[in-house]
């Protein structure tokens, strides 16, 4: 559903379309239509963080590919539809359909040259589309030797998340989304500064940062070995992570991608949790769980190819905590065995993450986006009796008292980047400013009275002004001045 400012700009280039030529025309236009989109998160990372698992889990269905292929290689847009279809669409905006393979995922192969594939555009009915389309990158790091090693020679370091090779069609895709989604694995070490260096400025280029960015430390299955519980090693690195990363992204959560992808595409059959039963009562269990090797090679009475199948859908960690559960209730059923490998995963607290992060703020996000797109194309074309007909229709949107929360947001992201310094303190109650619409929350005053609030937002505002007149530099006084209007605003809309 859009949501009242993207209405309102929608409305807007509407106004601008039909008054001006069809040069800047054309470009509104299509602003326009995406603004009637559903948000647009883009998924990226290097090549095998487990970018296409988590795209699985979160359209739950095992459409994306998780092998390198040819549909790998390339931009995937993952979207709602009334019918399930895959299109390759070229360069040259033609489009050549495809059918989903016999397993119900996009085909490796794609039938036409990939230096000609602009991106693959599947529509699926999955009703988690709906509010959300979802777009798989290709991996951010050269999986060619030679530049990677450019790359590691240019910032210093061989592990940093993304190289200076980012192809064209990623590149594209992530500063087009409206929030992004940026999957690592333990590659990205905590005391690694360098590497987290090169990847705060590639996310820079790439048009993201705290305010409309999320990390995912992914495959935290394996940072132990055998079945041994992750948790108690993934929870500390994810929050070390999301310290290091917190000029990157607004937070960090760690997932065991492969079992959500299985418990939200309901991959487990009754077969494999009957082998699982099997599996319980087995009198050398910790021998079977020591190692991949041991699971598939020592004598069982499960089938050597059962086995390898209860590997690649859950792991040796989620195969010793779904035999637990049988274990210790071996009635418990399919259903409720899926719940808890889905909550076990920590893929409920991502989606709980995203819907938080994004989607509540997605209609300030897609505005903020719709206004930065005209403000360029404004910039950007000859056409004058164009341009001046954008920036008055933007410069009138914005002396809208709720389109001050676009240059909040605008703000927060300048300073969030580190473009513009300012005091921890004033830099996190901006960020809450510019992140939420409660006014407790904002002022950190959870059991205030209305009148309390509505005077703390009075107080700040006026200590955002002093400081924008007195103490700040240039840049600080301009985000001030937007921070000390925002926080009048706040007051007024605590008590009109």
């Amino acid at each position: 559903m859009t949501g009242p400012l993207s209405a309102r700009l929608a409305t807007l280039c509407d106004e601008i379309v039909a008054s001006t030529g069809p040069e800047v025309a054309g470009q509104v236009r299509l602003v326009g239509e995406r603004l009637h989109e559903p948000l647009r998160v883009a998924i990226a990372g290097r090549l095998k963080a487990g970018k296409s698992t988590l795209v699985n889990a979160l359209i739950g269905r095992r459409v994306a590919p998780t092998a390198v292929g040819e549909c790998t290689r390339v931009v995937t847009r993952f979207r709602y539809g009334p019918a399930d279809r895959v299109d390759v669409v070229r360069r040259d905006g033609s489009r050549h359909s495809l059918p989903l393979d016999d397993d119900g995922m996009i085909p490796q192969r794609l039938g036409v040259p990939g230096a000609t594939v602009a991106y693959v555009d599947v529509t699926l009915t999955s009703e988690k589309l709906r509010e959300l389309t979802v777009v798989d990158t290709p991996g951010l790091a050269s999986a060619d030797t030679r530049i990677s090693e450019r790359a590691a020679e240019a910032v210093g370091t061989s592990t940093a998340p993304f190289d200076l090779d980012i192809d064209a069609d990623s590149t594209g895709e992530v500063a087009a989304a409206e929030a992004v989604v940026y999957v690592f694995t333990q590659a990205v070490r905590a005391d690694d500064l360098r590497a987290l260096e090169a990847f705060r400025a590639a996310s820079a280029r790439l048009s993201s940062g705290p305010i409309n960015a999320l990390g995912v430390f992914g495959k935290v299955d394996t940072l132990v070995g055998g079945a041994g519980d992750p948790w108690p090693v993934a929870g500390p690195l994810a929050a070390d992570q999301g310290r290091l990363l917190a000029r990157t992204v607004s937070e960090v959560v760690p997932v065991a991608g492969l079992l959500a992808e299985t418990a939200e595409a309901g991959r487990l059959t009754g077969a494999d949790i009957d082998a699982l039963r099997v599996l319980a009562r087995s009198p050398d269990l910790a021998v079977l769980l020591a190692s991949a090797d041991l699971f598939r090679g020592r004598p069982s009475e499960v089938a050597p190819e059962r086995r390898e199948r209860l590997l690649t859908l859950l792991d040796l960690y989620g195969i010793g905590f779904a035999i637990a559960q049988l274990r210790a209730e071996p009635a418990l059923p399919p259903s409720a065995l899926l719940e808890r490998l889905l909550a076990v995963s920590g893929f409920p607290r991502l989606r709980h993450t995203l819907q938080d992060a994004f989607r509540w703020r997605s209609d300030a996000i897609k505005a903020g986006w719709a206004l930065a797109r005209l403000e360029r194309l404004a910039g950007l074309t000859r056409d004058g009796a164009g341009r001046e007909a954008v920036r008055d229709a933007v410069e009138r949107v914005l002396r809208e008292p709720d389109y001050h929360r676009l240059r909040v947001i605008a703000a927060a992201q300048r300073v969030s980047t580190g473009e513009v310094t300012l005091p921890a303190e004033w830099e996190q109650e901006l960020t809450r400013l510019a992140t939420s619409h409660d006014p407790r929350w904002i002022l950190r005053l959870p059991d205030a009275t209305v009148d309390q609030l509505a005077a703390a937002a009075l107080d700040a505002a006026n200590r955002w002004r002093v400081f924008a007149v007195a103490g700040a530099g240039p840049a600080q006084s301009r985000v001030a001045q937007v921070a000390h209007r925002g926080f009048y605003l706040l007051a007024k809309q605590v008590r009109p």
